[in-house]
């Protein structure tokens, strides 16, 4: 929990929330306006009251009486037109904040390199993009303009109680300690409080996520009951962190009430006391005000309190959001090299690189690939294949060592500008719950459909697609789970090769589909490589054989490079994982 949680309120947490508001600055005085305006129509209505009762009531005066009417109907008409500008322009300014801060999260969490997501809960990322950003609008349309309000409300009533009764004023007045401390004690307590709530919050939504994306597992491993039993414990939490927001309402709010009764009755008390007693002259219209001015004194403060929880969860949620804006943990975009046409050479040289940093995964890699060449990376599972193409990328930072491409260090190039020339075909495709079409096209307008469907037909998938309901504007929904992993690959092959790479990665594109697919992801795989540098992390014979050279990988080293033939003839690391893995494929075929 965050050292300062018992603070009612971070000061320089709410200056940096309210410097969003500056490209809204005339909306921002407006609402301000609003308020004062508000607290003042406020303050002369029980005024009134109190003239019309002592100078058109008691004492008759029909004219008096319909002059004072009228008055009060053109505060009263004033007050709601007020009231409603107030909302309204309070609200909008809030969704506009939370609307650029959304953007800005988003933007900066698109920057944030693989390892950030490798460490980070899914759920809670969605969390404060979404309901902690509604959470921080609040605090404007909720909180803190309606907390001034109601604070500007409390100060023109007990400037009115003063000018009216001065004693009665004093009466009232010193039962505001009792009140103003009880808040006091509210507000750190609901600070606590919300903390708890957000966090519970956070784990009820990322272990929702989690057991919904992973569903197959729960019910393969027949784990329902297991996962029951932990939605329950952590639903429990959740509940509880609630319910001890609602067990300090249900003190404050009581004592509250009580507090303003006793007021209320003091004042009806001692004014009626001094009617009685002649000792001024008839006050029936002042203490008739002064119970609504008491009203209004002592309702902000009940008032307060609640929006203040309000406030207290936006800025709670605004925590939560700008620690994730004040993480850097994006890969350095300092490269000035944007280059439009790369012919595709690549060049490891001595290359280091751990996912932690005290656990290497590639020790000192060097190998090259010459413009036009298909090269196979193979190797047992965890020997750093797929790390190699992860840091071609830059998805990762290497410690140490080099990486080029047409001779120029990686790290040159615009991050945008490199990523664009190579093109990663994942054994595990991640499909959008969107067309066909926009999945190939990412919705990028240069790619048309008609490039498209030529693509398609070039590489050999249009007639599969032509056969979905729809064809290219089929909606795979959300992970492409309306089509088999095989079809699923395909998509993957054709959004690659529309966008026209320099250099293409497979990465263990055909290690889980069917012969079927298979077979058209061979004949993909042969037009879109054909004349373009390919790293193919291979795990089918047939790529392997085909390809110009093999790097063997073991334990993040290279141990072997040559061609299958070649290979095989050495009789080292590549013959024995050929004798283990492939020999028995081709038997079977």
């Amino acid at each position: 929990m965050d050292k300062n949680s018992g603070k009612a309120f971070d000061v320089g947490l709410f200056k940096r929330l309210m410097r969003h508001t500056r490209p809204y600055r005339i909306t921002f005085y407006g609402v301000a306006l609003a308020a004062i305006l508000l607290s003042a129509f406020a303050a002369i209505g029980p005024y009134i009251v109190s003239a019309i009762i002592d100078d058109a009531i008691i004492t008759p005066d029909a004219e008096k009486l319909l002059n004072l009417s009228l008055l009060m109907f053109g505060v009263l008409v004033a007050q709601v037109i007020s009231q409603l500008l107030f909302n309204y322009y309070a609200n909008w300014l809030g969704e506009s904040v939370i609307r650029d801060i959304r953007i800005k999260l988003f933007e900066h969490m698109l920057s944030f390199r693989m390892k950030y997501f490798d460490t980070s809960s899914l759920g809670v990322l969605v969390t404060r993009a979404v309901a902690d950003m509604q959470r921080i609008g609040e605090i404007f349309s909720q909180g803190f303009f309606v907390i001034v309000g109601d604070l500007l409300k409390m100060i023109a009533a007990a400037g009115m109680m003063i000018y009216l009764n001065w004693k009665l004023a004093l009466i009232v007045f010193a039962l505001l300690p009792i009140i103003l401390y009880a808040t006091r004690l509210f507000q750190k307590a609901m600070k606590v409080a919300f903390i708890d709530v957000r966090a519970q919050v956070s784990n009820l939504n990322s272990f929702v996520q989690e057991r919904i994306t992973g569903m197959k597992i729960v019910h393969l491993f027949t784990r329902e009951k297991i996962e029951s039993d932990n939605f329950r414990g952590i639903n429990e939490k959740h509940q509880n962190a609630w319910l001890k927001t609602v067990w300090y309402n249900s003190i404050f709010f009581p004592v509250a009430e009580i507090v303003t009764s006793v007021a209320i009755g003091l004042v009806v008390w001692y004014g009626g006391l001094q009617n009685v007693a002649n000792i001024t002259v008839d006050i029936s219209g002042t203490i008739f005000a002064f119970i609504m001015y008491i009203e209004i004194l002592f309702r902000p403060l009940r008032q307060i309190a609640d929006k203040f929880n309000t406030l207290q969860m936006g800025m709670v949620a605004a925590n939560r959001v700008f620690k994730i804006l004040d993480t850097q943990s994006n890969i350095q975009d300092v490269g000035t090299i944007e280059k439009v046409d790369v012919e595709g050479s690549i060049k490891f040289s001595d290359v280091r690189f751990g996912y932690l940093e005290d656990e290497e995964v590639l020790h000192g890699i060097n190998f090259e690939v010459k413009v036009g060449e298909t090269v196979a990376i193979v190797g047992a599972t965890g020997a750093g294949k797929s790390t190699i193409v992860n840091l071609l990328n830059r998805f990762y930072e290497i410690n140490s060592g080099s990486i080029q491409v047409d001779g120029i260090d990686i790290k040159d190039f615009k991050l945008a500008s490199l990523r664009s020339q190579i093109a990663v075909v994942l054994q595990d495709v991640f499909l959008f719950a969107d067309t066909i079409a926009n999945n190939i096209s990412l919705k990028d307008p240069s790619i048309t459909l008609e490039t498209i469907t030529e693509a398609a037909r070039q590489i050999g998938v249009d007639e599969f697609i032509s056969s979905l309901p729809g064809g290219y504007q089929y909606n795979v929904k959300e992970r492409g789970t309306m089509l088999s992993s095989g079809q699923r690959q395909l998509i993957a092959f054709l959004r690659a090769y529309v966008s026209n790479p320099s250099i293409l990665v497979l990465d263990e594109a055909t290690s889980s589909v069917d012969t079927y697919s298979e077979q058209l992801i061979q004949k993909a795989t042969e037009k879109i490589t054909a004349g373009r540098t390919s790293i193919i992390i291979a795990h089918r014979l047939a790529t392997i054989k085909k390809a110009d050279k093999i790097i063997v990988m073991d334990s993040g080293q290279i141990v072997e490079i040559g061609t299958h033939k070649d290979l095989l003839k050495n009789g080292g690391y590549y013959r024995n994982l050929y004798e283990a893995q492939f020999l028995a494929e081709e038997e079977v075929a």
